[in-house]
């Protein structure tokens, strides 16, 4: 049976490093799965198929190895859990306009709550955080956000297991996923 995917690719076409054209992306991937969408250039597809997730990972990594000489990071999420988690939102997150509001997704062998625990809640001055499954919700406005928490996790052992999206693209996918 077929089921929808959101594939995300951890730091491509970002500071000129890891490029990947989306274009080109999305006609090799066409050839391994079924209906596949992009959105953005910073590595949003939608894809369905029956391979598992683990499976979908690994092809997408080996695809942009192979075509495009970019050794990325493929996170795969079904859009049913996609779904969930947008439906799990804090009551806070992506309500002020004027904050940073990202969605941070964990991605194996950590998971949500290991990430919180290591990382930490949060300063409560600074930043909210809060976490459903997989799937990390932070907040913070812009004028205090260099001494949030989570602004300091790049470069930490724990960074290379995240990738972010803001919220704008984070309601725009759950919008391409559904409309699909």
């Amino acid at each position: 049976m077929m089921t929808k995917y959101i594939v995300l690719l951890r730091g491509i076409n970002v500071g000129g490093k890891n490029k990947v054209p989306m274009a080109e992306l999305k006609e090799v991937l066409a050839t391994k799965f079924e209906n596949v969408s992009t959105y953005l250039n910073t590595g949003n597809i939608i894809l369905e198929s029956t391979y598992p997730e683990k499976e979908i990972q690994q092809l997408v990594h080996d695809v942009i190895l192979q075509e495009f000489d970019c050794d990325v990071l493929a996170h795969c999420i079904s859009a049913n859990d996609y779904l969930e988690m947008m439906e799990n939102l804090p009551e806070w997150f992506g309500v002020n306009k004027e904050d940073k509001n990202n969605l941070i997704f964990v991605i194996a062998p950590y998971t949500g709550e290991k990430m919180i625990a290591e990382i930490g809640k949060g300063k409560p001055e600074f930043e909210q955080v809060d976490y459903f499954k997989n799937f990390i919700f932070w907040t913070a406005p812009l004028k205090t956000f260099s001494r949030s928490r989570w602004s300091k996790i790049v470069g930490t052992e724990q960074y290379q297991y995240i990738t972010i999206r803001n919220f704008n693209t984070t309601k725009k996918i759950a919008e391409l996923i559904q409309n699909k």
